[in-house]
Order: structure tokens, then C-alpha cells, then sequence
């Protein structure tokens, strides 16, 4: 990947002030590129909860004051995660909120603003397509924006890419994981923000200048691994 793509750009990351947005704003900074983060944590970027539409349009209105245009937009917020069993109307509708709405509304807002050979990265997650109990509320905004991520790649053909990427499991803290953790996984290891922060600086190079609408599952191959009683290490209690 030719690196050199990312100088004098400009990127927006959302849920940047922590784990794998901050990572990701790190890579993109390390290349030359001027990042705006939007976290509802505080720190030294734009803290605003971005479940609220007007936090979102007082944001671009920030970021276009200072730059004139973007490059990149990393929805990567995370959306809150319960279960059907306690997860209220009100709490299922925030993580939507966060998850979907915003990524759509953001991508509203900063669409005249793009300049040619923009990218748009979606971060939904494995959960996409797999499951644990009790997770409805995080898997359907999940479920959500990686649909979403097709339907803008067609509406803005053209202009923007837009494609996705599904992090598997991902230990923020950079822990090295050994035995039936690391080994349910086919590339042998946990991953880490790092893996995911690639996949999106792959997404937004040059490089994929050919790809758009499509979802990147970075996961060590985790979904793949059909895992019985007694594999990688595995066994069953009851």
C-alpha cells in the first residue's frame, strides 16, 4: 500500500477518542493526514453523543470551517449492546441511533464536501452474521450499517466508495492470548486495533481504488472455524 495517498488529506473519525478509532486516527495521522474526532468522551477533539442530530451538524459545520472538504469518513461509534431480556424501547433505539443513523447522516452532511477519490468505512462487526444471547441491540445496529454500506456505495457511485469492515474479536488492550482463545482462530491469534486500523487505511488507499460496497471481515478467520467438543482446545461443560 502506497502510504504517500494518505498526505494533506482529510479524515473524520467517529468514536476516535478510544480502542480502535483511536488507532485508526493514529494511523491516519502518522501518514500526513488531519483528523477530526467525535467522541461523547472528553478529551481534546469534538465531544459531542452523536445519537443527537444536532451534535452531528454542529460537527460538520466545524470540520468544514477549519478544512473546506473531507477525504475519509470512519464511522466507527460503538453502538450500546444489551439483550432482548433488558434492553428497553428507549436503549434499542440509541443503539440504532448511534450505530445506523448517524453513519447515514453523517454521510448526508459531508457528501458535498468530498473531494474526488473519497472513502467512506463503515466498522460493523462480526456480528454481522453471528451471535451471542443478550446482544440484539448492538448485533442489529451492526446488521444495519453493513446493509447500509451497500446502499450508499450504489447512491454515491461515482463520488464516494463506501465499504465496510467486521472486526472479529479485538483485545484493545494489545494482550497476547495463548491456548483455546488464540487457537479457535485459524490465524492463531486475538486481534488487535492495529489489524482493523489496516484494513481501513487498505480501504481508503489508492490501492482498493477498484473496490466499493463490499465488507472486509477481519476476524483471524474466526467465522470460518467450525468448532466441535474437543477442537482447538475446546470442550464442552454441562
Amino acid at each position: 500500500m502506497d502510504t504517500a495517498c494518505f498526505q494533506g488529506k482529510v479524515a473524520v473519525v467517529t468514536g476516535g477518542a478510544n480502542g480502535i478509532g483511536k488507532c485508526i486516527a493514529g494511523e491516519f495521522r502518522r501518514y500526513g493526514t488531519a483528523v477530526e474526532v467525535i467522541d461523547k468522551a472528553p478529551g481534546d477533539h469534538f465531544v459531542g453523543d452523536i445519537s443527537d442530530h444536532s451534535v452531528l451538524e454542529d460537527f460538520c459545520r466545524d470540520v468544514i470551517a477549519k478544512h473546506g472538504h473531507i477525504d475519509y469518513l470512519v464511522n466507527n461509534a460503538l453502538p450500546l449492546m444489551k439483550g432482548i431480556s433488558e434492553c428497553t424501547y428507549e436503549e434499542f433505539a440509541y443503539a440504532l441511533a448511534v450505530g445506523v443513523t448517524a453513519p447515514f447522516y453523517l454521510s448526508k452532511l459531508f457528501m458535498p464536501y468530498f473531494r474526488k477519490g473519497g472513502s467512506i468505512i463503515n466498522i460493523s462487526s462480526s456480528r454481522d452474521r453471528m451471535s451471542q444471547p443478550q446482544t440484539e441491540s448492538y448485533t442489529a445496529a451492526k446488521g444495519g450499517i453493513s446493509a447500509l454500506t451497500h446502499a450508499l456505495a450504489v447512491s454515491l457511485s461515482g463520488r464516494v466508495r463506501v465499504n465496510s469492515v467486521s472486526p472479529g474479536w479485538i483485545d484493545t488492550s494489545f494482550r497476547t492470548y495463548t491456548g483455546p482463545d488464540a487457537f479457535q482462530q485459524p490465524a492463531g491469534r486475538v486481534g488487535n486495533p492495529l489489524d482493523i486500523a489496516n484494513a481501513v487505511l487498505f480501504l481508503c488507499s489508492d490501492d482498493a481504488g477498484f473496490i466499493t460496497g463490499e465488507n472486509l471481515c477481519v476476524d483471524g478467520g474466526m467465522t470460518k472455524l467450525m468448532i466441535y467438543h474437543g477442537d482447538n482446545g475446546w470442550t464442552l461443560d454441562g
